[in-house]
């Protein structure tokens, strides 16, 4: 199945997996933590669980903005969705750029290569003023004064 314009599938799929992968960054900086310094164990387990849930929360509201721009097609939202998307892969830049581990690297270059395709499947959207996304737009035939009656 080509995907289009489906930036509600698009923004899902990104959703879950940094969700999967955000845990288990999660988990590898909590075990790390407690293997060289048990004092800090439940304090970095605690900010661990706290910035998962606001990830998770920030990547369901892009979820629903996918989901909304698809179902209005509207041009607004579509708009919306790249400027959000586009600070993603901002973010997801600079973090692949200074990553800690070989998890943290993968999980931000995942974060940029979703970012960029909800891009583009946004603007395809946004293109389409409303109507149906195409992949070429074809030229009208002109009809002649003489058939146009």
């Amino acid at each position: 199945m080509k995907l289009k314009y489906e930036t509600a599938v698009a923004t899902l799929v990104q959703f879950i997996l940094l969700s999967f992968l955000g845990i288990a960054n999660g988990l590898n900086s909590v075990v790390t933590t407690c293997r060289k310094d048990g004092s800090d164990c439940i304090s970095n387990m605690i900010v661990s669980i706290i910035f998962f849930i606001l990830t998770a929360l920030f990547f369901a509201v892009i979820w629903i903005l996918g989901y909304s721009a698809q179902e209005r097609r509207s041009k607004r939202l579509a708009q919306l969705l790249i400027c959000a998307e586009a600070f993603i892969a901002l973010i997801a830049f600079f973090n692949a750029r200074h990553h800690t581990d070989a998890l943290s690297l993968i999980t931000s270059l995942t974060d940029l290569c979703l970012a960029i395709w909800i891009i583009t499947l946004a603007f395809r959207l946004m293109r389409a003023n409303g109507g149906r996304v195409v992949s070429k737009q074809r030229p009208r035939r002109r009809r002649s004064p003489a058939t146009r009656s």
